[in-house]
């Protein structure tokens, strides 16, 4: 077990856009500097680097760019958005196991390229599972919980109010936040109601955003956090999901379509805790689309089946009122989306007392990766 055996030191990020000049490579490396920085640490430390399978810039051409020296461990983790917080546990476990001392996870995304998005490349629409569901319209990640979404709202009574719930909290987050993409951007709930479709029930501010950027974020264990600059951010629980009959995005074909991922992520996740949901302070959910919070909601526990929805009325996922005020920064709706990474590095903002929309006396954060696809979620606590 890794309770409490690691922390958090340091954090690194780019600047997010759309059609930054710089290579897929060059920002992850940008940000990984920044990172070790923060954490008054130097390159030539780094013995660990856990990335997204679906990286650019390989763990050589990283280690090569930014000085790294003899690398002792490193691991690579697959479905994009379910990964963001599984890099960061598997990081966490190589310094508990001593695999390597201090461990770099990160993310840097092109999104303005369309070779960066796999169902914007024909000669792959049929392959694999595809072959099951774009030759049937769903050709994009949206029409696929689309679909979740319109289930959900047969079954549960969900409207578009709860949707909106969901879109106008992380704005209104964003909105204190001068790194986010939509900071400068209000929205109403009229603008809302009044947005183009883009997979009916979902429409514009339903989706996230599409970013150019890169995070990353440093390793170390608890004993060593204690002599850096930075208030660690403890790692005190970890886990990763993956559900019996499970079909990528496309979860339709098992008894309970609505049962996803973080169902089996919440029941390791809680097993290794001495946190319960009632105890946590703030939340970081994954937001790839507004249907996925309540889903997650539910899955992690902060409501019983079915009322994830009703769980957003009354401003619940608000700074600074909300019960369990939620992607603070703005998330992947608001923020930036780099596959669900920039809510690590708010999860360590809260811990630090740093965040543009600081959790009064926040002692514990979730921090969740995708649902919809294998997951992964992190317990941080300060």
């Amino acid at each position: 077990m890794i309770k409490d055996r690691t922390a958090i030191v340091g954090i690194g990020q780019t600047e997010f856009g759309k059609g930054l000049e710089d290579s897929e490579l060059a920002l992850a490396c940008r940000a990984i500097r920044a990172a070790i920085a923060d954490a008054g640490l130097r390159p030539s430390d780094v013995d660990g680097l856990c990335m997204y399978s679906m990286e650019d810039g390989r763990e050589v051409h990283v280690a090569r760019s930014v000085g790294i020296g003899d690398v002792t461990f490193f691991s690579e983790i697959g479905y994009g958005g379910g990964a963001g917080c599984a890099v960061v546990g598997q990081a966490a476990m190589a310094v508990a196991t001593g695999q390597c001392e201090v461990a770099v996870a990160w993310r840097a995304r092109k999104r303005a390229s369309k070779a960066s998005r796999p169902w914007a490349q024909a000669k792959q629409r049929l392959t694999g599972d595809h072959q099951w569901s774009r030759t049937f319209g769903l050709l994009r990640p949206v029409d696929e919980v689309a679909l979740l979404a319109r289930r959900y709202m047969h079954e549960y009574g969900a409207t578009r109010d709860h949707l909106a719930n969901v879109a106008l909290a992380f704005r209104k987050h964003a909105n204190r936040n001068p790194n986010a993409t939509m900071y400068e951007k209000r929205l109403s709930r009229e603008q809302y109601m009044e947005a183009r479709w883009i997979s009916e029930p979902l429409c514009l501010f339903d989706n996230c955003l599409e970013t150019d950027g890169a995070l990353a974020i440093v390793v170390v264990s608890a004993e060593r956090a204690r002599d850096l600059p930075r208030p660690p951010a403890y790692i005190h629980s970890f886990a990763q999901g993956l559900p019996a009959q499970h079909t990528v995005m496309t979860n339709y074909y098992c008894d309970d379509p609505l049962r996803g991922p973080s169902w089996a992520c919440a029941k390791r996740l809680w097993a290794g805790s001495d946190i319960a949901p009632d105890d946590v302070s703030c939340a970081q959910i994954y937001d790839a689309f507004s249907p996925l919070v309540p889903l997650s909601l539910e899955g992690y526990g902060f409501c019983e089946r079915g009322e994830g929805a009703a769980f957003t009325e009354d401003a619940a996922l608000e700074w600074p009122a909300g019960r369990l005020p939620t992607n603070t920064s703005g998330g992947g709706m608001s923020e930036a989306y780099v596959h669900g990474f920039n809510l690590v590095l708010e999860g360590v903002r809260q811990m630090r007392g740093e965040s543009t929309c600081q959790v009064e006396n926040a002692t514990s954060c979730l921090v969740t990766s995708g649902e919809g696809v294998p997951t992964s979620a992190l317990l941080l606590r300060n």
